[in-house]
């Protein structure tokens, strides 16, 4: 799988998609945050619009799911900006962040795989994303949010916590408290992947210090999930 949780601001993605995504490394631009409230004010603060009721069946359907703001306040990223552009995905554009693209498609295929979308905010070093993913199916769902998780926790050289307190079930959460510029950390850092009925959603926040990465972190998981429909 390929790392996509931070972005490539045009200079080139991180590492290995042991069949799929989790950060990437070189980031993008902006200025500063303002502070990150936590995951009680998430649903409010960062939802942006009502979810939506249906499913949806195509990849703009599947845009409308998504935050358009987070609750740290950070300016939002330009899809174009980078590099592979953000936004709509399809299978083919996720099975590229591999070095084998042939064979990240099907290991795609196998998950059900069928649309996705990026977005970032970013200032300065600090920094959030958010991914999310729809397949045919929870079981496939399920699926690759562990080994996304696992995969990304062997890159960036995390403990996975599979019960993190602060966010819901479904959830695992990788913390990495140290700077880690050679994949793409320039500050503490905070991962949640989580499979919710037909979608996963990953999310990965770098700030100042741990305990900031991590509010935000959770504030914008749970928001993000608060925005789906029922499978």
């Amino acid at each position: 799988m390929t790392t996509r949780l931070l972005p490539r601001l045009r200079m080139g993605a991180a590492a290995a998609l042991l069949l799929l995504v989790p950060l990437c490394s070189g980031c993008a631009s902006s200025d500063e945050p303002s502070g990150p409230s936590g995951p009680t004010r998430a649903s409010g603060a960062a939802a942006g619009s009502a979810p939506a009721s249906s499913m949806p069946s195509t990849v703009d359907g599947l845009e409308s799911l998504l935050l358009t703001d987070v609750p740290s306040g950070l300016p939002r990223v330009p899809d174009d900006e980078l590099d592979p552009p953000a936004g709509a995905k399809t299978i083919d554009d996720v099975a590229r962040y591999g070095d084998d693209a042939q064979e990240q498609r099907a290991v795609l295929e196998n998950y059900g795989y069928q649309r996705g979308w990026e977005r970032f905010w970013r200032a300065g070093n600090v920094l959030t994303s958010v991914f999310l993913d729809q397949f045919s199916g929870p079981h496939g769902a399920s699926a690759y949010a562990a080994d996304l998780a696992r995969n990304d926790a062997e890159y960036y050289g995390g403990v996975l916590d599979s019960a993190p307190g602060d966010l819901p079930a479904g959830c695992v959460l990788m913390a990495h408290d140290d700077p880690a510029p050679q994949h793409g950390l320039a500050g503490p850092a905070a991962f949640a992947w989580c499979s919710a009925g037909d979608f996963t959603v990953a999310v990965a926040a770098m700030a100042g210090n741990p305990a900031e990465a991590r509010t935000e972190l959770a504030a914008v998981t749970v928001a993000q999930l608060a925005r789906l429909p029922a499978s």
